[in-house]
């Protein structure tokens, strides 16, 4: 299939076409046809896959010119995420008169005020901040055609699904609604029943599953030896751009001076970093000036990275969804990618949670010259290999058999 056989309106197909799209990612292939004959829909899908242009391209086909009223909404959980698809969708706009803005907290109302009287066709908004332009008088969504659910069970986790349904309540019975979230949980089960009609599923791959494109492996390293493993996994793979994930705001600016005095070109990503230190941190990452860039969990999702060839999870997520979430920001788009997760003994029941989660056992695997300290992690792998050995050969160790051999019992 290709984006010439989906219906696009002509002006939407020039605009992909200057962008380069050749071929429609399956949730686009899905997603598309049933937007443009006016239907709900629920994308489920791996990050990285597309899910921006499944829902954009048939809006932007549907709209037609510009009437300056609010007919489409995208709701997204941060305002990175905001940035995000809202520069998606100008590029998609190129060509015509479409007005498309963002909304979002940690910002002045002033630009934001402006817009909203100027007049906009879209806007990409955070919950919070629109809810407060929505009860000043300043936004209202009387036109609304259109509702984009994106990131749905992040805004869950975020708190943000009270608010969420407030909005919806000011938005028109008559309209089309698309939910897009890696994750359909009890809560947003809920919110599809409340807020969609009759939608139709598209589920592209397993809901717990990273993208099969990310090859994954576990380095299990003494506590005191972890700094010194990132070093050495940094000088040892060949990569293009590296997210370095960390569980707290102060371990990922501790590591980021680390690498910096090492001699690598680092970036801070986390949420005590205001909105133009994160804004050119990503900038940074993305043109190439930053190799690295550390970041805590709210680089997990909704961040569109281009090209990030390898995921280093410094500290083990307490969260399986996490570390799919984690990982899912390399092998994007069918690209390849690897993922390394430094473990320490204090982090067994966490992996050991993450592979269960995914129905995956992640290869352990050990970096050749690095100077090891033991650790308890050492002997459970061989526990591990074997009793996989006696599973495989069939052989009790207990009784008059070794690997094969017969010995005597005493």
């Amino acid at each position: 299939m290709s984006f010439e056989t989906l219906g696009l309106s002509p002006s939407t197909f020039a605009a992909i076409q200057k962008l380069g799209f050749e071929k429609p990612t399956p949730i686009q292939q899905g997603a598309i046809p049933l937007m443009l004959e006016g239907r709900d829909v629920i994308g489920s899908a791996q990050t990285g896959t597309g899910k921006t242009a499944a829902f954009g391209l048939p809006i932007l086909s549907k709209l037609g010119e510009s009437t300056g009223k609010i007919r489409a909404l995208v709701m997204v959980p941060t305002r990175e995420l905001a940035n995000q698809v809202e520069l998606a969708m100008q590029d998609f706009a190129k060509g015509s008169n479409i007005r498309i803005a963002p909304i979002y907290g940690g910002v002045g109302y002033g630009q934001q005020i402006f817009n909203l009287k100027k007049g906009l066709d879209i806007v990409v908004a955070t919950p919070g901040r629109l809810l407060d332009h929505l009860e000043k008088g300043t936004c209202k969504l009387d036109h609304l055609q259109f509702l984009v659910l994106d990131e749905a069970d992040r805004m869950l986790d975020m708190g943000f699904l009270p608010d969420v349904r407030r909005i919806i309540q000011q938005c028109p019975k008559q309209r089309q609604t698309a939910l897009f979230s890696a994750t359909i949980p009890p809560e947003i089960e809920g919110l599809v029943k409340w807020a969609m009609n009759k939608p139709e599923t598209i589920q592209i791959g397993q809901r717990r599953s990273p993208a099969e494109t990310v090859k994954q492996f576990v380095y299990p390293v003494a506590e005191e030896q972890k700094l010194d493993l990132l070093q050495a996994l940094l000088e040892k793979i060949d990569y293009r751009s590296v997210i370095v994930f960390c569980r707290t705001k102060h371990g990922a600016d501790r590591i980021s001076k680390f690498l910096k005095k090492n001699n690598h070109t680092a970036a801070v990503l986390h949420s005590n970093r205001t909105q133009r230190e994160r804004e050119q941190a990503l900038k940074g990452f993305r043109d190439g000036r930053f190799e690295l860039l550390v970041a805590t969990d709210i680089a997990a999702r909704g961040l569109d990275v281009p090209e990030v060839s390898h995921v280093i999870n410094y500290d083990v997520p307490q969260h399986p969804e996490d570390y799919v979430h984690r990982i899912g920001r390399t092998g994007r788009a069918e690209a390849e990618g690897d993922a390394l997760t430094i473990m320490v003994a204090s982090d067994a029941q966490h992996v050991g949670a993450i592979e269960r989660f995914i129905g995956k056992k992640i290869d352990r695997t050990k970096l050749e010259s690095f100077n090891y300290k033991h650790t308890v992690l050492f002997d459970a792998s061989k526990r591990e290999e074997l009793g996989a050995r006696r599973r495989i050969l069939g052989i009790r160790l207990s009784g008059g058999y070794y690997f094969g051999k017969a010995r005597k019992k005493r």
